[in-house]
């Protein structure tokens, strides 16, 4: 194998790009994990309430049309509340269930092999001329197996780029900016993410105004017309940005360590194909239960299937855990990866075992929520916060591109989706919801931030995982490697799906099932 060129110096530009993120990742390593993070905001919230608690304030709360008063979350009575209620705010915190039920179904799909095998199948028939968009796609649709998309298909990509004479590091690109990249298009199929997201939603709106329910659904109709977008992107800067400027680059890994792609055993395709006819059968029993006008999937005032308080929708998390649930085990018993009831409990263990991080973060995080709404201070940021709006007359456009903005500024020091929106969002929906902004509206604006510079962070938790598959053809990739790679997507990503949403605002398209994109006080 010929050896790899001498590195050519980055051009002036390239320089100054690499200093700046090297000071990003600098400062983002010294902030907190996110679970002491949510404890310092929630000391800070105790202080500042303290602080705040002998003002008097003239604005005017919206829940009983009163002047607004800061608790004081230091004083006996609130300490007390605080710790007597500690437990239940936890049990009680919207995505902690959401996450951990959609986990146990997944995980099955995922330690049985069937998720591995179906991404397989689908990208060995591809193709040469459509392999490029179909990488970026199933990195899409790897979502629904939550984070799976990173140690699944990201390296897939670049062994199947490989096999077929292009550059491996190219394939690594396409896939990671569909499973991060896209972290927010959902190929018709809800993830969830989309639950999780809603949940917290629904919680920073009960800062403003707690009648308010969001649909978990709210932006899907955005999400899944997003896919495409995303598809194209990656379709276009792949194939005539970044492999062309691969071509000087050589590989120059050990042949006999590159990975390989394997082919399907029989026991897989006898596994696949069992798996496929039980999600056929589960599906088309599901719909017929939905057909009746009496059906117990309605809204029972309405006979709506897509009310948010529809048991339907109340539903989408458990039928997750059961879509997943039944082809993981019906494919590991045909292919010979289950071999008892004992192995499902097994592979629902070990995906458990894997959110203990997540758990510990949802506890401080619930309890920073709690903190934040008894102490009155969202909502005094976000009437004030709506007012200063007001007064600057910044076009609701303007304001929109503002959260984005804020949203991917925020994921270049924190990682996590849920624990980013948990921070902001407590803030922005409520100060949005005071100028007639919709929460679902809001959601939507943090979801393109968050995605579009997911692949540029190298806080993100997988981004040093890439760099490891980007060694294994190229010695000498780096961090810098990866950024100079997926910089150009992070950049179009950010114009154009900004520009999407601006879009789907300004003609009116829904956003999702049961979404708006204004929002009306209770009896307004």
């Amino acid at each position: 194998m010929a050896a790899a060129p001498a590195p050519t110096p980055a051009p002036d530009s390239r320089r100054w790009l690499y200093r700046a993120l090297d000071a990003v990742e600098r400062a983002g390593n010294k902030l907190p994990d996110p679970a002491a993070l949510f404890l310092v905001a929630m000391l800070l919230t105790w202080a500042a309430s303290w602080l705040l608690s002998g003002v008097a304030f003239t604005e005017i709360d919206p829940r009983n049309n009163e002047p607004l008063r800061v608790r004081n979350m230091l004083e006996g009575t609130s300490l007390t509340a605080f710790m007597s209620e500690m437990v239940r705010t936890f049990v009680n915190f919207p995505p902690l269930g959401v996450v951990l039920v959609a986990m146990l179904g997944l995980g099955v799909a995922e330690h049985v092999g069937f998720i591995k095998a179906a991404l397989r199948a689908v990208l060995a028939i591809t193709p040469r001329v459509l392999l490029t968009p179909s990488v970026v796609a199933v990195g899409v649709l790897s979502h629904v197996a939550v984070d799976a998309g990173y140690v699944l298909v990201i390296p897939l990509g670049g062994v199947i780029f490989y096999a077929a004479g292009r550059h491996p590091l190219a394939g690594i690109a396409a896939a990671f900016a569909g499973v991060s990249g896209g972290f927010s298009a959902t190929l018709f199929l809800p993830s969830s993410l989309d639950p999780l997201l809603a949940g917290l939603t629904q919680t920073a709106a009960h800062l403003r105004d707690a009648s308010v329910v969001i649909n978990p659904l709210n932006n899907f109709y955005f999400t899944s017309a997003s896919t495409f977008l995303v598809v194209l992107i990656g379709w276009v800067l792949t194939d005539l940005v970044i492999e062309p400027r691969l071509r000087n680059t050589a590989v120059d890994g050990d042949p006999a360590q590159l990975p390989t792609l394997e082919t399907l055993t029989s026991a897989e395709r006898r596994g696949l194909w069992a798996a496929a006819a039980a999600m056929l059968v589960a599906a088309a029993l599901f719909v017929l239960t939905l057909r009746p006008e009496t059906s117990p999937w309605r809204f029972a005032d309405t006979g709506e299937l897509t009310h948010a308080r529809a048991p339907l929708m109340q539903s989408i998390v458990g039928l997750i855990f059961v879509f997943f649930l039944i082809p993981g085990v019906v494919f590991g018993y045909t292919s010979g990866s289950v071999k008892t009831h004992r192995d499902v409990v097994a592979a629902m263990s070990k995906a458990m075992s894997g959110m203990g991080y997540y758990v510990v973060m949802a506890f401080f995080c619930a309890q920073f929520i709690y903190a934040f709404g008894q102490s009155n201070i969202g909502a005094l940021l976000a009437i004030k916060g709506a007012q200063a709006l007001r007064d600057s007359g910044l076009a609701m456009s303007v304001t929109l591109v503002g959260i984005v903005l804020l949203s991917g500024s925020v994921n270049l020091l924190i990682g996590s989706a849920s624990a980013k929106w948990a921070l902001i969002g407590a803030i922005m929906v409520p100060m949005l919801m005071e100028l007639g902004v919709s929460p679902d509206l809001t959601q939507a604006a943090y979801r393109v931030g968050d995605s579009s510079t997911n692949i540029i962070t190298p806080l993100m938790p997988y981004f040093p995982l890439i760099v490891v598959f980007c060694q294994r053809y190229v010695k000498a990739s780096g961090i810098g490697t990866l950024l100079a790679l997926m910089l150009p997507f992070s950049v179009t990503l950010l114009v154009l799906w900004t520009s999407f949403l601006l879009g789907f605002w300004a003609l009116g398209i829904p956003l999702g099932i049961g979404s708006s994109y204004e929002y009306l006080p209770s009896g307004g």
